[in-house]
């Protein structure tokens, strides 16, 4: 896990360097079906890689974005009009059953599908109408990381061809690879957490997903019963579990999300929390009890990859530090497969 998290500045530049002419094509292409919705059909990480891709697509490209739940085809047979739509499967296998059946079912009601994977000879590169790959390749962990930001940054790639806002995509490699200088000080700051049984990850608008994507790994890896949020959410009702010392962990980004990560903040101190925030902002590490800071110069828009990276290291170091070890989570294994 540790050296796949170290792999990922790499496997980010191949990827835009050995996609870049076909998300060109794809985007002549798409722009002349007259696209009007966009559905997203994914399990575990990559559903989590999925929740962000929803925010920036729909931000960046005014299209609706739905997160297909995959059931409603594969238990329930719905029959959906879809000839207007783009369906995006995303896996890093590309053996998922359900998202593969729900892609044959959309190409039968009339969409254009796509495929988000890892592995040119899946059975989703072959049921796909398109295929974008992960250049990362074979991911030997169990809790994939570089496949999650590999699936990541296509998003990044659709939003620039779907979309008018530009974003400085290319730009995320490097931003990862400084990210990934903060394995030390990680290092050191899991041994608070070693007994830590619960918590709860918040993360808003962009880095939502993430929030989702870091319990994720807390779960699989440590064995730690951890919630995700969005800051906004989190004053609906869960604020009541946090105690005195409750572990809360935020992803909270200088941009639009600032002021309720404050206001949060606020509150957390005022319980007493123990609250760690990935963050690119002095103001929100000055008000946290621990952070772990990235550079101010990553537009909010950019920060959902290279947060990420801390979250992973800290997920891995803190599973050692339990004395478990990541690359072994017990009665799991790299592929799932559900109907």
């Amino acid at each position: 896990m540790l050296q796949e998290i170290a792999e990922q500045p790499l496997v980010l530049e191949r990827t835009i360097t050995g996609e870049r002419a076909k998300i060109d094509r794809l985007g002549t292409f798409l722009k002349g079906r007259d696209i009007d919705l966009i559905v997203l059909v994914a399990r575990g990480s990559s559903d989590n890689a999925s929740l962000f891709g929803r925010y920036l697509l729909e931000v960046t490209t005014g299209i609706p974005v739905s997160l297909s739940a995959p059931s409603v085809f594969t238990l329930y047979g719905a029959k959906l009009d879809l000839s207007r739509a783009l369906v995006i499967g995303v896996s890093q296998s590309g053996e998922g059953s359900d998202i593969n059946l729900v892609l044959e079912s959309a190409k039968t009601s009339g969409a254009f599908t796509l495929g988000i994977t890892n592995e040119a000879d899946s059975t989703m590169a072959k049921i796909a109408d398109e295929t974008l790959l992960i250049h990362a390749g074979r991911e030997r962990s169990v809790a994939a990381t570089k496949t999650y930001t590999g699936q990541m940054l296509h998003f990044y790639l659709l939003a620039s061809i779907l979309g008018d806002r530009k974003l400085d995509y290319e730009r995320i490699p490097a931003f990862t690879e400084s990210a990934l200088s903060l394995k030390d000080r990680v290092e050191t700051l899991v041994e608070r957490y070693v007994f830590m049984e619960n918590c709860v990850v918040v993360g808003r608008g962009m880095n939502y997903g993430n929030s989702y994507e870091l319990a994720l790994k807390l779960m699989e890896t440590c064995y730690v019963v951890a919630e995700r949020f969005s800051s906004a959410d989190f004053f609906h009702g869960p604020l009541a579990i946090v105690e005195r010392r409750f572990p809360v962990i935020m992803f909270a980004p200088n941009g639009v999300t600032k002021k309720s990560n404050l206001d949060l903040l606020d509150n957390l101190r005022e319980l007493h929390a123990d609250c760690l925030a990935i963050t690119n902002d002095p103001e929100i590490a000055a008000m946290s009890p621990k952070s772990l800071q990235l550079s101010p110069e990553i537009d909010e828009f950019l920060t959902p990859i290279p947060f990420i990276v801390p979250a992973q290291l800290f997920a891995a170091y803190l599973s050692t530090a339990k004395g478990l070890d990541p690359d072994a989570p017990r009665s799991l294994k790299k592929v799932t497969k559900t109907i």
